[in-house]
């Protein structure tokens, strides 16, 4: 999913999208599409949206396919888009804009069931979790370890159609599914790394000046 806006990077992303940005001296989305090559994972399907043609030029020589959104309807919408355009299930979904582990992609695609991954990070939105399934997507304690990570492993048992919206969002077809008695793994990852806001972009690509 390389459709958002990034209204947090403001203003830079009002002239570059956020995928594009650099971790580590190199764009978002190009080690993301590297590392599900060397996992993988794929076929690789990228929904853009914000700057589309930015995503799609430095993403051409891939061998990948492209769907656009035409507004921000949300991380579900985004994804019906991929569907329809031919992507198959199961599915491994992920943000664009954030680099994963060594071998974390593969260990939620190898779940094989309906999954959501989690990490170990203050920072982020809480996720409730009992027995290896996950209870509640997005859990108001924030005394909660774990948090949510922008990776899904999204199967049939998962429906995205008739949610409340716009904007039509993954976390809310999930719940709905884990309410009727679904299971949905809950799958461990390591840290990750991502681009909230300008300050960031420094702190991502150049760590030296931190010491």
């Amino acid at each position: 999913m390389a459709a958002g806006e990034g209204r947090r990077l403001r203003p830079i992303t009002e002239r570059w999208p956020k995928p594009v940005l650099p971790i580590d001296g190199r764009a978002v989305v190009a080690t993301l599409v590297q590392q599900l090559a060397a996992e993988g994972i794929g076929p690789v399907t990228v929904v853009t949206g914000h700057l589309a043609e930015e995503v799609e030029e430095l993403l051409g020589g891939c061998d990948l396919q492209f769907v656009r959104q035409p507004s921000p309807d949300g991380s579900a919408d985004a994804v019906r888009r991929a569907l329809e355009a031919g992507a198959g299930l199961p599915a491994l979904v992920t943000a664009a804009d954030t680099v994963f582990g060594h071998g974390d992609l593969a260990r939620v695609a190898e779940t094989g069931a309906a999954a959501i991954a989690y990490r170990r990070d203050p920072r982020k939105a809480r996720i409730a979790i009992e027995t290896g399934l996950v209870t509640h997507v997005v859990a108001a304690d924030p005394a909660l370890p774990f948090a949510s990570a922008p990776v899904w492993l999204l199967t049939e048992e998962i429906d995205l159609d008739g949610l409340a919206g716009p904007p039509f969002e993954l976390a809310a077809a999930f719940q709905r599914a884990i309410d009727a008695g679904k299971p949905v793994a809950a799958v461990e990852i390591g840290p990750t790394r991502d681009l909230t806001v300008p300050s960031d972009i420094v702190r991502e690509n150049f760590p030296y000046l931190g010491s």
